[in-house]
């Protein structure tokens, strides 16, 4: 394995992770700093009101693009299985 290899497989590695957390990643936000408002526009302190939120968003983010997220995971998965003949190093 070359150096630009190992490089190129770690930016698709990268590359994959952050396409495929970013709908929870930006959902939870959203939420978080939605709630973070309303609580301060209130002057509401409880603790647990942010989670609550978060935690329906990511379920409900999950419901919708967990298919893709899966299909996706797969497809980079069997890419990096299927080529493992060009990572191997012959002695």
């Amino acid at each position: 394995m070359t150096a630009d290899l190992v490089n190129q497989l770690a930016r698709e590695a990268l590359w994959a992770v952050l396409w495929i957390s970013a709908p929870l990643l930006i959902g939870s936000l959203a939420s978080g700093l939605l709630v973070s408002i309303f609580q301060a526009t209130t002057q509401i302190q409880e603790a647990t009101l942010a989670f609550i939120p978060k935690i329906v968003v990511v379920l409900v983010i999950m419901i919708f693009f967990g298919p893709w997220m899966l299909q996706s995971m797969l497809e980079y998965a069997i890419g990096i299985l299927g080529e493992l003949q060009r990572f191997a190093v012959i002695r």
